[in-house]
């Protein structure tokens, strides 16, 4: 099931009309309250959300789904009019996972899907990741320290995510910026360095697991006795 959020009727209707002829289900909401009602109930297999919506918009309804254990990892497209660099950019780092500027064809619509629909469902995660003191829990998105949950954004939870899933390899930042933030991200380098920052903050001495390799990028070490 997918679910099209788009107050504007025409485009809604004829973005329903392509996704069930290309033979998806499909359900259309005109405002982020009907459509929150329904799924934080029933959940769909990708979300194609308008950032500007009557009421609570888009960027918030995004903000929403991530932080709902029901709902966050749904895979959510974004639509937007404005096609500013502001818009795309926000919504990348806020966990969508792609993004559509109007005017878009049905087509690239329908390619963007199952492009994503395939990332995301080959993208498996263990129960389970130990890695000294931390333990992660991908699928419920949880991070402890000797117990102890460590709240983090969603942007944190993947980049030390990816850390910890591949100890000891090395990542450029580009890589990092590529698999965290996605290819369509147009922001520095510098997002990196200051999330392992935060990340390193956050984890007091196990902040010491993330090594700086000087002039290419970071890996995950666990300390040796």
């Amino acid at each position: 099931m997918i679910y099209c959020v788009e107050d504007d009727d025409d485009i809604r209707e004829l973005m329903l009309y392509t996704l069930r002829t290309t033979g998806y289900e499909a359900q259309g909401f005109a405002d982020g309250e009907s459509f929150w009602e329904v799924v934080s109930q029933k959940p769909a297999d990708l979300i194609l959300l308008d950032i500007m919506l009557p009421g609570e918009d888009g960027i918030h309804l995004l903000a929403r789904l991530r932080s709902d254990s029901r709902t966050m990892e749904i895979p959510v497209i974004m639509a937007t009019a404005k096609g500013t660099e502001f818009d795309k950019v926000k919504g990348l780092d806020m966990g969508a996972d792609d993004y559509l500027v109007k005017p878009f064809g049905m087509m690239e619509m329908i390619s963007r899907i199952k492009a994503v629909l395939r990332r995301t469902r080959d993208k498996a995660r263990p129960n389970l990741v130990t890695f000294g003191d931390l333990t992660l829990e991908p699928q419920r998105y949880s991070l402890y320290h000797q117990g102890e949950r460590v709240l983090l954004t969603l942007k944190e939870f993947d980049l030390l995510s990816l850390l910890m899933l591949h100890p000891d390899r090395v990542f450029t930042r580009q890589e990092l910026l590529d698999k965290v933030w996605g290819t369509q991200f147009f922001g520095e380098t510098r997002t990196v360095d200051v999330h392992i920052g935060t990340l390193r903050t956050k984890l007091g001495a196990c902040g010491d697991y993330i090594k700086t390799i000087r002039g290419v990028g970071y890996r995950m070490e666990e300390p040796h006795d």
